[in-house]
């Protein structure tokens, strides 16, 4: 599906369709050894899909540059906004109900990262962007990810729903909110 979004993005029909038949530069097995013998973040779970895209092992998401050694950043795969990211930990955290007071400084850097990749793609109106974590058991990963999405004035009616502010479902990342309940 990934290769289909590409070749939807990148190139006509005829293209696409040589790109889904092409032959892979390195067989499966040969991909298999090397992902095996490199080395796995603290708590890595090949069953999910964020520890293997922080590994690198989902060729079919684009890393964003985000200049964090211990965080990797991607757009979403069903964006709300033109601009939806997911900040997500390389070390498997299961959701935000698993933050602590020793996360507040990885939450900042993610804000941080958030921010950054915004700055990057040209948008800088930080009173129109929206940052925060799905609450069990409304999150479809298990593997805690920092939502980053801009413009807010763009979302449509069911995302506006989902991406509620400090809603049961959804808990926005501000100092005044998450940040605060972990200081405490």
């Amino acid at each position: 599906m990934a290769e289909e979004q590409e070749c939807g993005r990148a190139a006509s029909g005829s293209d696409c369709q040589a790109a889904a038949t092409a032959e892979p530069a390195v067989s499966s097995a040969e991909a298999a050894e090397v992902v095996a013998r490199s080395p796995k973040p603290e708590g890595y779970s090949s069953k999910c899909v964020f520890c293997r895209i922080a590994g690198q092992q989902e060729p079919g998401t684009e890393l964003l540059s985000c200049e964090n050694e211990d965080l990797v950043c991607f757009r979403d795969i069903k964006p709300a906004v033109p601009h939806h990211y997911l900040v997500v930990p390389k070390k498997h955290i299961g959701n935000c109900k698993d933050l602590r007071k020793e996360h507040i400084e990885l939450v900042e850097n993610m804000v941080t990262v958030g921010k950054t990749i915004l700055e990057r793609n040209n948008f800088t109106d930080f009173k129109n962007v929206r940052m925060g974590f799905h609450m069990p058991p409304f999150c479809s990963i298990s593997h805690l990810h920092l939502h980053v999405l801009a413009p807010v004035d763009e979302l449509g009616f069911l995302s506006k729903l989902v991406y509620r502010v400090n809603s049961y479902w959804f808990i926005t990342v501000s100092a005044d909110c998450l940040i605060e309940k972990l200081r405490t």
